[in-house]
C-alpha cells in the first residue's frame, strides 16, 4: 500500500487529491461514441468481444430472460435470503426519499404545484466480466421502481464464457429489469444513450463502473440523465484516541479490493494512532491477495473539528467517524456522500446491506451532489394556475418587467388578459 503523511493544513484536500489524482487513468472514448453510431449493435457486439468476452464471443446483445429466471432460481439459499435482506432494506430506504405534491397559493390568487413523474426508461450500468456486482444491481434498480420507472434495461459485460455473471443475473430477476444486454464499458453507455437495432434508448443512464464508463457518462450528460460522474473509491476515517486500529485498517483494506485508484484517508489527533492504524493495515495488506496497491494518506490534525473541516473540504464518497462524540460530529458533516457513524459502522454494511445506496459521488462531487435514490430517476414539472382576478393583478407588473428587458409583447400576451 502507498502511505504518505500530510501534515495539517487548511488547504490539505487539495494536497491529496494532487498526490491521488496522478493514480486516476484519463481516457478518450470518442471513436467508441462515433463507432456505436454509425454502427449500433455490430459495433457494441465487436467491441464487447473485444473489450470482454474474449473467450468466447457472443452474436447478440439481448439476453434470454430464462437465463435469469433460472439464475435465481439456482442461487445457494443463504445468498438469496442475504439478496433480499438487502433488497428490502434498499427499498424501505428508498420508499422514505418519495417527495409529495408540493402546491402554493400566492397573495395576487395565482397557485402554482410543483409534482414529481418518474422517467419513462432508465438504462442500469452494473460491472461484470472476470468479476461480479450484483449488488450495484440492487442498488440501482430498487430506487428506479420505487420511483415508478415502467420499463428497466441491464447492461453488463459478459464473462469469459461470453455470458453475464449468474449472480448479476440472479439479482436482475430478483428486481425485475425488464431487459437485459451482455455489453460492458463504454460501448454499453453509448448504446443506452444512443439506441441501436436491439438496446432500447433510455432517459436516464445509472451505475458505477470503470474509467471508460465514466468518461461515457460524462459525453452523454445532457442527452441523457445521469446519476453522478462516480470516479475511484473512497473512504476517509476520522480516529479517535481509543478506535480500534485493526478494525480501521479492515476498512481501509476493504475499499482497497475496489482498485488501487481507491483513496484512502485516515485523520487523527494523535500520533500514536495514525502508526497503529498504518502498522496493521499494511500488515492486513501484505496477506491478503485481494487488496490493491492504493494510496493510504495519514493526516494529524489540531483537533476533531479541524478533521470534519478536512473532510468537508475534501468531500469523501464514505466518511467514518470513529470518534467518542460521533454522532455530534455527524451533525457538522455537509458534504461526504455516506457517513458512518460510531465504531461499529463498517463501510460495508452500506456497501451491502444497510439499505443506504452506494453509487456515490466521487471526486468532491459529494459538494453538490448526493446518493443515488428516486429522485434520479424522478423530473419534476410546474403546474400553473392563474384566474381572471390574478391576471388582472399581475399583469402590470409582467408588462413593466418585459418592457424593461426588450420583450414587449410578452407584456402585451398578459396585459390582454387584464382587460377582459
Amino acid at each position: 500500500m502507498k502511505v504518505k503523511r500530510f501534515e495539517w493544513t487548511p488547504h490539505t484536500s487539495v494536497a491529496i487529491s494532487s498526490w491521488t489524482k496522478t493514480i486516476v487513468a484519463e481516457v478518450n472514448v470518442d471513436e467508441i461514441f462515433d463507432r456505436v453510431v454509425a454502427s449500433g449493435d455490430s459495433a457494441v457486439i465487436e467491441m464487447t468481444n473485444r473489450f470482454d468476452a474474449t473467450e468466447r464471443p457472443i452474436d447478440a446483445l439481448r439476453v434470454d430472460p430464462a437465463a435469469a429466471s433460472a439464475a435465481l432460481a439456482a442461487l445457494d439459499p443463504d445468498l438469496r435470503n442475504a439478496f433480499e435482506i438487502a433488497a428490502a432494506n434498499i427499498r424501505a430506504v428508498a420508499e422514505a426519499q418519495l417527495s409529495e405534491t408540493i402546491g402554493t397559493e400566492l397573495p395576487q390568487g395565482q397557485s402554482v404545484t410543483i409534482r414529481e413523474v418518474p422517467v419513462s426508461i432508465a438504462g442500469i450500468y452494473a460491472p461484470g466480466g472476470r468479476a461480479a456486482y450484483p449488488s450495484s444491481v440492487l442498488m440501482c434498480a430498487i430506487p428506479a421502481r420505487v420511483a415508478g420507472v415502467k420499463r428497466l434495461a441491464l447492461a453488463s459485460p459478459p464473462g469469459p464464457e461470453g455470458e453475464v455473471n449468474p449472480l448479476v443475473l440472479a439479482a436482475a430477476e430478483l428486481c425485475g429489469i425488464d431487459e437485459i444486454y451482455a455489453m460492458g464499458g463504454a460501448q454499453a453507455i453509448f448504446a443506452f444513450a444512443q439506441g441501436t437495432e436491439s438496446v432500447p434508448p433510455v432517459d436516464v443512464v445509472v451505475g458505477p463502473g470503470n474509467a471508460w464508463v465514466r468518461a461515457a457518462k460524462k459525453q452523454v450528460a445532457g442527452r441523457v440523465g445521469i446519476d453522478s460522474f462516480a470516479g475511484p473509491s473512497e473512504l476517509m476515517v476520522i480516529a479517535g484516541h481509543d478506535a480500534d486500529a485493526k478494525w480501521i485498517a479492515s476498512d481501509l483494506c476493504a475499499q482497497a479490493e475496489h482498485g488501487e485508484d481507491s483513496t484512502l484517508i485516515v485523520a487523527a489527533v494523535e500520533e500514536r494512532v495514525l502508526e497503529e492504524i498504518k502498522r496493521e493495515t499494511e500488515s492486513i495488506a501484505t496477506s491478503r491477495a485481494s487488496v490493491s496497491d492504493a494510496p493510504l494518506a495519514l493526516v494529524q490534525v489540531p483537533s476533531a473539528e479541524a478533521a470534519i473541516d478536512l473532510a468537508n473540504d475534501f468531500a469523501p464518497e464514505h466518511l467514518e467517524l470513529m470518534e467518542e462524540d460521533a454522532g455530534l460530529l455527524a451533525g457538522r458533516v455537509t458534504t461526504a456522500g455516506c457517513v458512518f457513524v460510531g465504531r461499529y459502522g463498517a463501510t460495508a454494511f452500506g456497501d451491502y446491506i444497510a439499505g443506504s445506496n452506494h453509487v456515490l459521488p466521487t471526486g468532491r462531487a459529494g459538494r453538490f451532489s448526493g446518493p443515488l435514490g428516486p429522485g434520479t430517476f424522478r423530473r419534476k414539472i410546474s403546474i400553473v394556475e392563474v384566474s381572471a382576478e390574478a391576471a388582472a393583478k399581475l399583469a402590470p407588473y409582467v408588462d413593466t418587467l418585459a418592457r424593461a428587458e426588450g420583450f414587449p409583447v410578452h407584456g402585451e400576451s398578459a396585459m390582454i388578459r387584464s382587460r377582459k
